[in-house]
């Protein structure tokens, strides 16, 4: 089961996605689309690429319980920096029958701005929300979407995991959204029924925030393996794991645990051969267990050869698994666990450069966002099942 890789688009290796293309008369047809990606570190409204410019210096300290505390902090930064990372990655979205305008950063007070805002006749306007970050504004966001939509503000909302069963204010929000992008097969019931019958649904899971093919491919990495965990998912479960993994292969298993890794080194990670992922954050626990990081989705896009866990039955993992895409290895099996790593490790450089385009193309928070978008037509908006 090999999918058929589409030829890039001219602009998916552009860091802003936006490289000037020559005015024809099939160009000045196409539809000319500005994305709002709200962060929760963002406030007023503003260009992306000058929230990206300013973000280094954003004191997070500040925002955090205890600002005394390193650790607390750290974990603030790396939080800052990952949501930053959706906005420029979002800023690279591009297809052949849409021109993405430069993208904007939000945050909670400046949806104020986006509300007075006068949108030119010629441009289709998008909210962007991911994650849970709906819950920050319980009482109120569902009342901004509606001032919105007077607007002519539409709604894509990219869920990641299980947000229709854990987040009340999806209640809240569910009337208003145009695209719903999630991991749940199925919503739950509640939910399912609140949506209108023209938003475009599209079951897709948690993806990389990478900017496609920013990360050059290695062609002669270290034949090595790394695991990028976090203490959030250090469970005895995974504890285990990776202590088999250190005895068998030695000096050729890293393991970073402490939480993540900055965006500005992730790509230092292409140079190793095998990218061990978790498979949920949480995954023991009754909610978690459900979905999955982006970790498969960063080695991948990376080059690296992605090693996960099965302990989500089907769903998009396994699909990228029979693909041979991801490579996958039974709950808790540690047998199998080395077997598969050893494989993996053992993969050609063609091998993995058919993952690395795959993982460039398609599973990126633009190109996902982007093919959303793609099904909604400018007439009669059209219904996609997942």
């Amino acid at each position: 089961m090999t999918p058929v890789l589409e030829s890039p688009s001219p602009n998916s290796a552009h860091p802003q996605g936006n490289v000037p293309v020559e005015k024809s008369a099939a160009a000045k047809t196409l539809r000319r689309v500005k994305l709002f990606v709200f962060s929760p570190w963002a406030d007023r409204l503003q260009d992306g690429a000058e929230y990206l410019r300013g973000l280094p210096a954003l004191d997070v300290a500040k925002r955090v319980t205890k600002p005394d505390d390193p650790a607390l902090v750290q974990m603030a930064r790396l939080d800052c920096d990952w949501h930053g990372e959706n906005i420029r990655a979002l800023g690279a979205a591009a297809t052949a029958d849409i021109e993405f305008l430069p993208v904007r950063a939000i945050g909670k007070s400046g949806l104020a701005d986006l509300m007075v805002a006068t949108k030119p006749a010629d441009e289709e306007w998008w909210l962007v929300l991911t994650g849970q970050h709906p819950q920050m504004m319980v009482g109120m966001i569902g009342k901004v979407m509606q001032l919105l939509a007077l607007q002519g503000v539409r709604i894509l909302y990219y869920a990641f995991d299980d947000a229709s069963r854990s987040m009340p204010a999806f209640s809240e929000i569910a009337r208003h959204l145009d695209v719903l992008i999630h991991d749940e097969h199925p919503l739950a019931p509640s939910i399912q029924s609140q949506l209108r019958a023209d938003c475009v649904k599209l079951h897709r899971s948690w993806v990389a925030n990478l900017v496609p093919f920013a990360s050059p491919f290695v062609e002669a990495p270290e034949n090595k393996i790394i695991f990028l965990g976090s203490q959030l998912g250090l469970t005895v479960h995974r504890q285990r794991q990776i202590d088999f993994l250190a005895k068998k292969f030695r000096d050729k298993f890293t393991a970073i645990c402490d939480h993540s890794l900055s965006v500005a080194g992730r790509t230092s990670l292409s140079r190793f051969q095998v990218g061990f992922c978790p498979e949920g954050r949480k995954f023991t626990t009754p909610s978690m267990h459900r979905t999955h990081t982006d970790r498969p989705f960063w080695a991948g896009t990376l080059g690296l050869v992605p090693v996960s866990e099965n302990s989500k039955l089907g769903g998009r993992l396994e699909e990228l698994h029979q693909a041979g895409l991801i490579l996958r290895y039974p709950h808790g099996d540690l047998k199998a666990l080395g077997e598969t790593c050893e494989r993996a490790l053992e993969c050609s450089a063609e091998a993995r450069r058919r993952i690395y385009e795959h993982f460039n193309r398609h599973e990126t928070i633009s190109a996902v966002v982007a093919a959303g978008l793609k099904t909604i037509s400018h007439g009669p908006e059209q219904v996609v099942h997942p």
